[in-house]
């Protein structure tokens, strides 16, 4: 373990997600694009005002699964 794994609380590395992947998807509830933000490794539905959240690389699209953002 790196010092840098260390100082950020030794968290799983992130996984990309495929650029081509990320071209196709839209939101399950609007059907409108979708903004990566890799930081948070989430899809945000800015119409929905629902983050989906990316696990191990792969996209959770489930309205369950997702991080409504009140006042974001």
């Amino acid at each position: 373990m790196t010092e840098t794994d260390m100082q950020e609380g030794a968290r799983a590395p992130r996984m990309e997600v495929d650029p081509k992947l990320l071209e196709i998807l839209v939101c399950p509830v609007t059907k409108t694009t979708l903004r990566y933000d890799r930081e948070r490794q989430e899809l945000v539905s800015d119409r929905a005002r629902l983050a989906f959240p990316i696990r191990d690389g792969i996209p959770i699209m489930l309205t369950d699964e997702a991080r409504a953002l009140d006042g974001e």
